[in-house]
């Protein structure tokens, strides 16, 4: 059992995070090491997924380094994630047995399953189309569904884009390449790499380890998610944190590592924040994204980015990247407790490279 100070904690996870004084300077590299990238349509600064590179890599990262390796395939997207081709291998064992197997099926697993049974002849006639015509965008495939979709709320009807979806988690189709409505769509088999799968416990087992390795520290088990877990398992070894009920599980590779922090602006997405549990025992850091809030409710803006300096969570930054103007207006910057002459020095640094890479005049 390891005993662990919050301070190794959070030197454990940020170091994990790859935002240390060593900066990473491939893009492939990177993403493997982050094991996925969050995707959120929300760009109110930049796509959530170039924030996270940018913050790792800096002003040097170009954008397009992710579009080429999305459309090259080297990178590809999977619900909501973006991953190395490789990994992919890791969850066809899953999709073949899609949506579980045994007794452990939840009722909305059941019900996804008779809905794509019902509307099994429209997911013929996808299949059929783009096998040959793909890659296709999904205004081009046909919504056939003899049962409509229904939902309180927007996926109401949205027969093609929810079937997509859960043809993906089947193994039957991936996205190509393009994002948002350019996204397009081709057969999983023309565009996963033609590795065999790893075996179901073994790929489970894999991930596991694949995810505390980018974690650093992680809860053996955790609240359920749709896509993606907080939890890693038996991965890694035993680990208590002082100040924090429970029991941990650290990687034994980050520790007794020396541990040289810097200054960092986070995207609301990032994996240092995803598990929000996490975050507020090890970090103590108060923090929710606030873009769904009436203004007047706020406390730090639309889309605040969190402050990170060494190893703690210290504030957040409300800007917005004013594309029209040509100016990246910072409205606040929020200190959660009063900074250091260095750390403002080191943040603003972060400001000032934030607009150079957005190619923005920084506005304050």
């Amino acid at each position: 059992m390891h005993h662990l100070t919050r301070a190794d904690a959070r030197r454990i996870a940020v170091r994990a995070q790859r935002l240390t004084a060593d900066r990473p300077t491939d893009v492939h590299e990177t993403v493997h090491d982050l094991w996925l990238l969050l995707l959120n349509p929300t760009s109110a600064i930049a796509p959530s997924a170039d924030l996270v590179l940018w913050s790792r890599i800096g002003s040097a990262y170009d954008p397009r380094e992710l579009e080429d390796a999305v459309d090259q395939q080297s990178i590809l997207e999977y619900r909501g994630t973006l991953r190395v081709a490789q990994d992919i291998a890791l969850y066809r064992a899953e999709m073949a047995v899609w949506p579980g197997v045994g007794d452990r099926l939840k009722d909305w697993q059941r019900s996804n399953r008779q809905w794509v049974a019902d509307n099994e002849g429209c997911r013929q006639d996808i299949l059929e189309i783009l096998r040959a015509d793909g890659p296709l965008p999904i205004s081009e495939l046909p919504d056939t569904c003899v049962r409509p979709w229904k939902s309180t709320g927007w996926n109401n009807n949205r027969n093609v884009q929810m079937l997509l979806g859960l043809m993906v988690q089947m193994g039957d189709v991936a996205p190509a390449g393009g994002t948002g409505r350019d996204r397009l769509w081709d057969l999983a088999e023309r565009v996963y790499p033609p590795v065999p799968p790893v075996p179901l416990e073994e790929a489970f087992r894999v991930r596991d380890e694949r995810r505390l390795a980018a974690l650093g520290i992680a809860r053996r088990r955790g609240p359920e998610q749709p896509v993606e877990p907080v939890d890693v398992a038996e991965a890694g070894e035993p680990a208590v944190v002082e100040g924090v009920r429970g029991e941990w599980r650290v990687d034994p590779a980050q520790l007794d590592v020396p541990f040289e922090g810097r200054a960092a602006l986070l995207s609301p997405f990032d994996l240092l924040l995803h598990d929000r549990k996490r975050m507020t025992d090890i970090f103590e850091f108060d923090y929710i994204l606030e873009m769904f809030k009436p203004v007047a409710s706020r406390r730090w803006g639309y889309y605040a980015l969190p402050v990170l300096v060494g190893d703690r969570l210290v504030g957040k930054v409300d800007a917005t990247a004013d594309l029209k103007a040509g100016v990246l207006r910072v409205n606040a910057v929020h200190e959660d407790e009063p900074w250091t002459a260095d750390a403002r020095a080191a943040v603003d640094a972060e400001i000032e490279d934030l607009a150079q890479w957005l190619e923005l005049d920084l506005g304050r």
